[in-house]
């Protein structure tokens, strides 16, 4: 469990021998004949009768797990507010801000290592780097023409809006236009956690496949834009782009999407070309 967020519950998903799946709620359990059974009465205590005579007694699940849905709302009210207060800093001063999520490793920091090389001198940046440790994301963004801060949240999956808020001073001047915050390595808890940002921007390499949308449907829902990166890979890897977009669109049909390669450029203009228009 997230030791910040306190992630919720989840189905268990069993497969019969011909194949067939059966969803099954966290909390419920399946007997050998296949029936599932949930103990609905989560203030008294009861007992299973075994043929050897063997019983036992356990307190039930529910009362857990209404334990951990109020820790989550307390959590997501109080960050909440926290974003409240960075959306209404940052409109104050006319700063675009974009919280960027992804898998680890599906090029975020390369990819704004080559978005800052091209907006440098044109329009002003900020970044904010969140990573469970080390500082190595930030220095390789350093040295391209913005202001980066370092975040580490240690045993957090993801970064809040308190965070981001208190390091503002650190990367925003008066010049600033846009704001990068480069979220933790998931595609799980920061789509739950708004930052004050304008909106999410979801990123899928091609060697992730084409179902990502399909198992992490809440990121890839929410997201005003998705960039498919490492096109440069389409000849190397198992990935139907046509797929991709397919999955992409039924979730989110009204989202943009960009296809691209930071490495080799392809693509990068239609990418600068819209973050340039948002800051007209």
């Amino acid at each position: 469990m997230c030791t910040s967020c306190g992630c919720g519950s989840a189905n268990l998903r069993k497969l019969n021998k011909a194949g067939k799946e059966k969803v099954v709620p966290e909390g419920y359990h399946v007997h050998s004949d296949g029936t599932i059974h949930t103990h609905a009465d989560d203030l008294v205590d009861h007992q299973h009768h075994y043929e050897g005579g063997g019983q036992h007694a356990h307190p039930h699940p529910d009362q857990s797990e209404r334990r951990v849905l109020e820790l989550e709302r307390k959590v997501l009210e109080k960050n909440d507010r926290y974003a409240g207060e960075n959306r209404e800093f940052l409109a104050k001063r006319g700063i675009l801000a974009v919280n960027i999520i992804s898998s680890p490793g599906s090029g975020k920091t390369f990819l704004l290592e080559k978005t800052l090389e091209r907006l440098k001198g044109k329009i002003p940046c900020a970044v904010i780097v969140g990573d469970i440790q080390s500082s190595n994301d930030a220095r390789r963004l350093q040295g391209k023409g913005a202001k980066v801060h370092q975040i580490e949240t240690k045993s957090s999956c993801h970064l809040h809006a308190e965070q981001v808020g208190n390091v503002f001073h650190e990367v925003i001047d008066k010049k600033t236009k846009i704001l990068f915050i480069e979220n933790v390595g998931n595609l799980v808890c920061p789509a739950a956690f708004d930052l004050g940002e304008n909106f999410k921007i979801a990123l899928l390499s091609t060697p992730e496949g084409e179902d990502k949308p399909v198992k992490y449907p809440v990121i890839f829902s929410d997201a005003k834009v998705i960039v498919l990166t490492k096109i440069d890979l389409l000849d190397h890897v198992d990935c139907d782009l046509k797929k991709v977009r397919k999955n992409i669109r039924q979730l989110n049909p009204g989202v943009f999407v960009f296809e691209l390669s930071a490495k080799t450029g392809e693509g990068m203009d239609a990418w600068i070309d819209y973050l340039a228009k948002l800051t007209a």
